[in-house]
């Protein structure tokens, strides 16, 4: 074949394209190399019943100060953390509800909250209606057998924010303690990937995108 300049051409844009795939591979790869999925294990009654006493409780999400020092502080947090998110969530409304939820649910599970959204960033990208490989859902990637386990059995209230923010925040809760406050491994077991550093590394690491120092 006669190498004119179409040819030529064509011949680079076909190696483009082949570099373009592979990267696009790497990046495949790369995020399955830390997805994983909580392991349905056999806990104690008493664990079981109280999560599903958490997950039931009707009260919404609206956090209360006993010091106008630490609203004040709760509204700076919330308009700094809100500006970070807008590129993500640009909806203002359902960006500062959904802040709120968080907020709420984290401190209720004696969680940080810049750690949980980093995981969330890990695990979802905060997109509501997330489905992992393996069918883990919502923001915070909770798998179905989990709606079963502590919940009304419906795991289509999984892609209900309050419902994922919750479970997913009393889940780790119970790793966390189970694993006797070690957060590397209880990020593991959340994870299903208990003793390998890839996961809890990337939520550690993103963590530091949500730190509020005010």
């Amino acid at each position: 074949m006669k190498l004119t300049k179409d040819v030529l051409a064509r011949v680079c844009s076909l190696k483009r394209q082949t570099r373009v795939c592979f990267l696009i591979l790497l990046l495949a790869v790369s995020s399955l190399a830390i997805a994983g999925n909580q392991k349905e294990e056999a806990i104690a009654d008493s664990v079981r019943l109280a999560l599903a006493k958490v997950v039931a409780d009707p009260r919404p999400p609206k956090p209360t100060f006993d010091k106008i020092e630490d609203r004040i502080k709760y509204l700076h947090w919330l308009g700094e953390i809100s500006d970070r998110l807008k590129r993500r969530m640009p909806d203002k409304q359902t960006r500062l509800e959904f802040l709120e939820t968080v907020w709420y649910e984290s401190k209720r599970a004696g969680l940080d909250t810049g750690m949980v959204l980093g995981l969330m960033q890990v695990e979802s990208g905060f997109k509501k209606y997330a489905v992992s490989i393996v069918g883990a859902r919502g923001y915070m990637q909770v798998m179905p057998f989990w709606s079963r386990v502590i919940g009304d059995g419906d795991p289509k209230k999984l892609f209900q924010m309050q419902t994922n923010l919750r479970y997913g925040c009393s889940i780790l809760r119970m790793y966390i303690d189970m694993e006797g406050g070690n957060l590397f491994l209880a990020l593991g077991r959340y994870n299903g990937s208990r003793g390998r550093p890839e996961y809890p590394n990337a939520v550690l690491a993103n963590w530091k995108n949500w730190e509020f120092k005010g």
